[in-house]
């Protein structure tokens, strides 16, 4: 074969695809790494700069490299990410090659080999694993039109901080982590913030003397698969649930921003001639994400009776603030002195560069049972539930991989198995 086939090729350099090659590597598989950036640029560029984990140090566990740091209970901020990621590459060496886009992967008529264009030349592979995440194309809603030319507007992937935005008010739209945590940020330098409040749900920091996260891995929800979910088609497209692990971490407590001046709303619905309108679904907003708190807690109550767990007593969320039943549902931005918008609206995805369209739902997300595609020899990693609940995490991230690559041995094993019988 030519100098630039490789076994197996993956396209994205972050933590699915370094734990990918680390496997490979481990088994001795010719293999290429290709990333449109640098290793951790992920963190580096496309994240605030107040942004820290919401998951515990201790849960950092990327294949033969757990987090062994001094305060495993700690949150790491995003320089100490970054470190992690570069940390991890180095410790095992990966066959990399950074700041190279890919124009396309497909298999031409006849052959058996996929074919990788690239900005660096093109490749070949017998196997490709994909793991460019999810995150694509910054979805920041048409309404924003509506807005006067000299209102900045910003998607949160590229909000670094209240340093950008200069004099005024701030719209933020979205209350998934990313809106929540931004709208926290310019709260706490305080800032005059609007919080537009979706359907996004809550959840406690700290309950009965544990990080909540703690008690979930314990009780395996991390492990769940996506099989015994009841809406599996769905669950993937569903926003997280809002906390943060700043400052030591803490629940985010939006009635309680509230009592100190944050203005909340409704779920945004149209902009014109200045005004902005929203929907009036704010206290049903907010009733939904404590009950989503509430029943977590109610889950950890349960497993620590089953478990017979001598644990502190639990506790019960009080409302501090409640929306006035005449609030309105539109505000005019102007004489508000909103100044600024940040959409915490999500990304769509773009696996246009991937030419097997069978292998892509009506919403251009890739079908797969556990990774693996319809397309032989073609693989995903590093979605949201690719097959457990933790997938693409750093805890869990690395049993997607190595589940992957023993796949990926017997399909090359059966392929030449198939080529000697014939």
């Amino acid at each position: 074969m030519p100098t630039n086939h490789y076994s197996v090729i993956i396209v994205g350099g972050g933590q699915a695809g370094l734990s990918s090659s680390y496997y490979l590597k481990k088994e001795k598989i010719d293999h290429l790494v290709l990333d449109r950036g640098e290793i951790g640029d992920s963190w580096s560029k496309r994240r605030w700069d107040s942004f820290c984990l919401v998951t515990p140090n201790w849960q950092c566990r990327l294949p033969g490299f757990d987090y062994d740091g001094s305060d495993p209970n700690g949150f790491m901020v995003k320089d100490e990410i970054v470190a992690y990621v570069k940390q991890y590459a180095a410790s095992f060496n990966p066959p990399y090659k950074e700041n190279v886009e890919v124009y396309k992967v497909s298999k031409r008529v006849g052959e058996v080999h996929f074919t990788v264009e690239t900005s660096n030349g093109n490749f070949t592979s017998n196997q490709v694993i994909i793991a460019a995440g999810g995150y694509h194309i910054p979805n920041i809603l048409p309404m924003s039109k509506g807005f006067d030319p000299h209102i900045k507007q910003l998607h949160s992937a590229d909000y670094k901080g209240p340093h950008q935005l200069g004099d005024g008010a701030t719209l933020v739209v979205g209350s998934g982590q990313s809106g929540a945590q931004i709208a926290e940020d310019l709260h706490l330098e305080g800032r005059q913030v609007y919080l537009s409040v979706g359907s996004a749900p809550r959840a406690p920091r700290e309950y009965r003397g544990k990080d909540v996260v703690e008690w979930l891995e314990k009780m395996g929800y991390y492990d769940q698969p996506i099989v015994s979910h009841p809406n599996p088609e769905e669950v993937r497209h569903k926003t997280n649930h809002y906390v943060t692990g700043r400052d030591g971490g803490r629940d985010i407590d939006l009635r309680k921003m509230a009592k100190e001046g944050v203005k909340l709303c409704g779920q945004i619905n149209h902009v014109e001639a200045g005004n902005l309108h929203f929907n009036d679904d704010l206290r049903e907003n907010l009733d939904a994400a404590d009950a989503t708190y509430t029943r977590i807690q109610n889950n950890i109550d349960q497993y620590i009776k089953d478990q017979n767990i001598d644990a502190p007593p639990g506790t019960r969320y009080e409302a501090l603030w409640q929306p006035d039943v005449q609030s309105k549902s539109s505000i005019n931005y102007q004489q508000e002195g909103i100044k600024s918008v940040i959409w915490c609206t999500g990304f769509h995805v773009d696996f246009d560069w991937v030419d097997f369209p069978h292998v892509f739902d009506k919403r251009g997300f890739p079908m797969y049972e556990r990774g693996v595609t319809e397309e032989p020899g073609l693989c995903f990693i590093g979605l949201p539930w690719l097959h457990t609940w933790g997938s693409g995490r750093f805890s869990h991230v690395g049993q997607d991989a190595k589940y992957l690559i023993d796949y990926m041995i017997n399909h090359a094993k059966n392929r030449l198995t198939e080529s000697h019988q014939t």
